[in-house]
């Protein structure tokens, strides 16, 4: 598995769970962006961020809506049992694979 596979595996996760401990379930991709760097040295630019969105979106795991020049995820169901471990959803890493998850 290539590096750059590792990491959007990770980074989407990452989404996911930063998704849920939101009060509303949603954040900007670019407070996203700044998390992923702060947190995981992840340094993409936000339109890598939204791809990240986009491909949750296309798997049923966020919602997308559009907020001028950025985007806001929303974590569905889906999204949900993703991290509860009732479902997997590919391309995603599973959390229980992490550890301290």
């Amino acid at each position: 598995m290539s590096m750059e596979k590792i990491m959007q595996e990770e980074a989407r996760l990452t989404i996911l769970k930063e998704l849920a401990a939101e009060s509303n379930k949603a954040i900007s991709s670019e407070r996203m962006r700044r998390y992923l760097l702060t947190f995981l040295l992840i340094d993409k630019p936000r339109e890598w961020v939204e791809q990240q969105f986009q491909f949750l979106h296309d798997m049923g795991a966020v919602d997308i809506v559009p907020a001028g020049s950025v985007k806001i995820a929303r974590l569905t169901e889906r999204g949900e049992h993703h991290l509860q471990g009732i479902i997997s959803i590919a391309g995603v890493l599973r959390p229980s694979t992490r550890a301290g998850s």
